[in-house]
């Protein structure tokens, strides 16, 4: 309460007060991602600081910078039992954030707390991002501290250092690559090096392809962008990266973890040299071993190589012509092959299929799209294309079910300038969507997809495909009215089941000055592009052997 009292003598700062503290940080993570700014969120002591975790640990595993501020009980009751007591006696807060944040402290002195906030803040926004948490008893929120305010650029530090003699030694690699190919990774959206990759590959005319997180990094639509390599990919992409013809490859931002590997296949390690890029030491040579490894933040590193390679190619012939021509052929043979096979639909529902080119005719290049865990998240990953860097957001480090349900209403507060999607289905807007009455009280028009499936579409498709319908718990045995939801919630809501409703109600989200949710019915046995992910989770399981046995 002092704390919010504080915040009501504010000009500056207004509080959000939403349903569920986990939806507080998934908004902030939203705002973070969004804007690439901090984002702030606040919960009390005990059940309201557990009751962020989840969130926390979606934007740790995704490098996204937050401020996390929770209560404490008075420093004077510690250790005595107090309700809702979270310190080292007991259930301690501070000890739980340190495994889902950069830095995790309690306040410990009033007139401690603007150097615990600057270290706090210098923490979440250098190098790698990440949420940073401080925990402030009770007693010394109503405490004046003194009033000292320093500006952010002298104390918190930018990376421009990198090896000059490996920048060097990749320029001369890239130009005599006979078959050259760039993998980008969610590194390159954090530090808005995406001008930078699109330089680099026009240069030389490399192909490149994307992390599934990364997904628009290069325009989907720009002559050189395959897509995406590794979960729900694109088939232009399988067929360079795979095909053992690759000589030099330059990964820049990604760990090359196992959705932007295709399960770490060995076939992606180039004949000649691997060059990765990542501001995190602890990313390169983790999961491939390198030939060349360069720590620097995306943008400087890959400026520098972009300056490196003008000078050189003054020098050097650049095959660039015939690169241009393998990559032209890549995406004509597979094209056609792109589009899932048609499967049958029942009569009053939709195909996720036909909702993604829908989606994509109908919203504008600029808008933001937040998209949920869940089967409509490989039919975005494959099906929709993303025209501009940094609108295309899906939390798949950890993957937590209700994310993008609240996270557009954090991108909303940050972005109002531009339209903010939500895609999600039944199941995930039922974990997160009490939210949608925030955005109802904040007057904020965002616009929510949601597939009605009546179950976890998901999860019903590993148990037709792995394991023979042996079983199946994913289905509900009552469907959810999700536009009955939304509507007595205060949201505008339709719910459509043929094509010609779909477009009418997308054609609506255009010109809203409200919260929209869209109920789409679709069909559950809806195969999406999954094939990957089962053969990961088969080997996880030891499929093959169980079977065998």
């Amino acid at each position: 309460m002092p704390f919010y009292e504080a915040l009501s003598r504010s000009e500056s700062v207004f509080p959000i007060i939403t349903k569920h503290e986990q939806g507080a940080a998934f908004m902030a993570d939203g705002y973070a991602r969004a804007t690439s700014r901090l984002g702030v969120c606040c919960a009390t002591t005990g059940p309201g600081s557990t009751n962020l975790l989840t969130g926390i640990a979606c934007a740790h595993a995704d490098s996204v910078p937050l401020l996390v501020i929770t209560a404490q009980v008075s420093t004077s009751v510690f250790g005595k039992g107090a309700a809702q007591e979270s310190t080292c006696y007991g259930i301690d807060i501070v000890d739980m954030f340190k495994q889902v944040t950069k830095l995790s402290v309690m306040l410990h002195s009033p007139e401690q707390a603007d150097r615990v906030f600057r270290a706090a803040i210098r923490a979440a926004m250098t190098g790698r991002p990440g949420p940073v948490h401080v925990n402030i008893p009770v007693d010394y929120m109503s405490s004046l501290v003194p009033h000292h305010i320093i500006a952010p650029q002298n104390y918190r530090v930018l990376h421009r250092s990198f090896d000059r003699e490996a920048v060097k030694e990749t320029a001369r690699l890239l130009i005599e690559a006979k078959c050259p190919a760039i993998l980008v990774g969610n590194g390159v959206n954090i530090s808005k090096a995406n001008e930078q990759i699109r330089a680099l590959a026009e240069k030389l005319s490399i192909p490149v392809a994307t992390s599934p997180k990364a997904k628009g990094a290069l325009p989907e639509n720009h002559p050189l962008s395959l897509g995406i390599f590794g979960f729900a990919g694109n088939i232009s992409a399988d067929k360079l990266f795979l095909s053992g013809e690759i000589d030099v490859l330059l990964a820049v931002g990604t760990s090359l973890g196992e959705l932007p590997t295709s399960n770490w296949d060995a076939r992606i390690k180039p004949t000649r040299a691997l060059i990765q890029i990542d501001v995190d030491s602890h990313e390169i040579g983790k999961n491939y071993p390198v030939d060349i490894g360069i720590i620097g933040n995306a943008d400087t590193v890959l400026t520098e190589l972009n300056y490196q390679l003008d000078r050189d190619l003054k020098r050097s012939p650049s095959p660039s012509a015939s690169n241009a021509r393998r990559t032209e052929q890549l995406k004509e043979e597979s094209e056609p092959n792109e589009e899932m096979p048609s499967q049958k639909i029942p009569d009053g529902m939709i195909s996720t299929s036909l909702l993604m080119r829908e989606m994509r005719k109908t919203m504008p290049p600029d808008a933001l799209l937040f998209v949920d865990i869940g089967s409509c998240m490989p039919w975005a990953l494959h099906a929709f294309r993303v025209l501009r860097p940094r609108t295309f957001f899906v939390n798949l480090a950890f993957g937590s079910m209700g994310h993008a349900v609240a996270a557009c209403i954090g991108a909303k507060f940050g972005r109002q300038d531009v339209p903010v999607y939500a895609l999600a289905g039944d199941a995930a807007f039922a974990m997160s969507g009490m939210e949608v009455h925030t955005a109802v009280e904040n007057k904020l028009p965002v616009v929510w997809i949601v597939i009605n499936n009546q179950g976890h579409g998901m999860i019903r498709l590993g148990e037709k495909i792995q394991f023979q319908n042996k079983f199946s718990y994913s289905k509900f045995s009552k469907k959810l009215d999700i536009a009955g939801m939304a509507f007595a919630m205060g949201a505008d809501s339709v719910s459509v089941s043929s094509p010609n409703e779909l477009m009418d109600a997308l054609a609506r989200s255009m010109d809203i000055t409200r919260p929209l949710v869209i109920e789409v019915m679709s069909y559950i046995e809806e195969v999406s592009p999954m094939a990957r992910r089962f053969k990961a989770l088969n080997d996880m399981f030891n499929m093959e052997e169980k079977h065998a046995s």
